[in-house]
């Protein structure tokens, strides 16, 4: 049965439950299948509501921060395997209560913090993030292995003995790719550090595996990570933030005016792409509109306004059946993954509320949001 829209608030991000089961039972069917650890990463999926059900079928989940490390603590009941770009002074002895695995950016971090990790607990697993220098993100802000990336140790910056105390090596250099590219990953990974695999425990290949996507091979996953385990003799950890949350929900918003700019329509939303779809603007890419399609001549055609004042808070063109008129629901699909993560206050608009629709055919409020929200980030 379709979601009935007259019954959720606008704006609002909307999960549907059945949507994130399915992917996470085909999640758990590769981690089973393939004898490896599939954990959630924050950054992609943060909906703390749902760990209860997240939990289910994974083992895990991964943080870039502090306050992401903490969350999978008190929500998910597990610790986190954490690594960021660089870690504070002030905040590592809470990050270390709160993580099993600590993976350092480079050796100056590791040699800075590891006695710390040893006085604290030295069943804390720590690793390296390395650069393979090899990727095939074709958007440089979402490409790890551009030349300056701050992400990773080249291979010519290690010695030929892993440093004391480091028991894995961490590489995130996919971006929604699927296993074809991981294995081609995997080749310039195992040219560059294969001596150095053979001193590990484990291996986290981080994420961007885009497992739930439609025409994803996992069985070739399945065979990649087989492989690797059986010829390093380590466990494997994948960390994929869309793949979990791909496909299994919506933006609800509504039209609130329509103005004639210079011979162009524009439908002006409840919603703003800056503010609540930044990802659209960033990748960039332009999300899928229910009951909408690219624009077709001959067709009530409209570009899509945001509610913030920046000029650019727009998206643009799309078809519709009808005219539009004020008050009709617009619905933005996908809109899960890096959506909620990502938003802004920015100009004071109100943050989306957030809901999920059940497997009963009911919705189910979570949380909305008001003035205090937007006092809270400022002073």
């Amino acid at each position: 049965m379709p979601i009935n829209y007259s019954v959720i608030p606008s704006p609002c991000y909307v999960l549907e439950e059945r949507l994130l089961r399915n992917n996470l039972t085909l999640l758990q069917q590769v981690q089973q299948q393939a004898g490896c650890s599939i954990i959630l990463a924050l950054k992609g999926f943060a909906m703390y509501s749902t760990f209860g059900i997240v939990r289910e079928y994974l083992s895990g989940a991964t943080a870039s921060s502090l306050n992401e490390a903490r969350l999978i603590v008190e929500e998910m009941g597990c610790k986190a395997h954490t690594y960021a770009p660089a870690y504070t002074d002030e905040e590592f002895e809470q990050l270390m209560q709160y993580s099993s695995h600590i993976t350092f950016n480079s050796l100056g971090q590791y040699n800075r913090f590891k006695d710390r990790v040893l006085k604290h607990n030295p069943k804390i697993s720590c690793g390296l993030r390395i650069n393979p220098q090899y990727s095939e993100v074709v958007t440089d802000m979402y490409n790890p292995c551009i030349a300056g990336s701050r992400l990773g140790i080249t291979r010519n910056q290690l010695p030929d003995t892993l440093p004391h105390g480091i028991e894995g090596l961490h590489f995130h250099t996919l971006c929604e790719n699927d296993s074809f590219t991981l294995e081609r990953t995997l080749q310039a990974v195992e040219e560059r550090f294969a001596g150095l695999l053979h001193q590990c425990k484990w291996l986290n290949m981080g994420g961007g595996h885009l497992i739930t996507r439609k025409g994803y091979n996992p069985q070739h996953l399945i065979h990649l990570i087989q492989r690797i385990k059986n010829t390093y003799n380590v466990e494997v950890i994948l960390e994929p933030g869309s793949a979990i949350a791909w496909q299994t929900g919506v933006l609800r918003s509504k039209v609130l005016d329509i103005v004639d700019s210079q011979g162009i329509l524009v439908a002006l939303l409840d919603v703003s792409f800056a503010a609540h779809m930044p990802d659209c603007l960033e990748m960039p890419y332009k999300p899928r509109i229910l009951g909408a399609s690219d624009a077709v001549a001959g067709k009530p055609t409209y570009r899509m306004g945001g509610m913030t004042c920046l000029a650019g808070d727009f998206m643009g063109d799309y078809s519709f059946d009808q005219p539009l008129q004020i008050g009709d629901t617009i619905v933005f699909d996908d809109m899960i993954h890096y959506t909620m993560v990502k938003t802004t206050t920015f100009n004071g608009v109100n943050l989306p509320s957030i809901g999920i629709w059940q497997p009963d055919d009911t919705f189910k409020p979570i949380r909305s949001f008001g003035y205090e929200s937007y006092k809270d980030r400022l002073s």
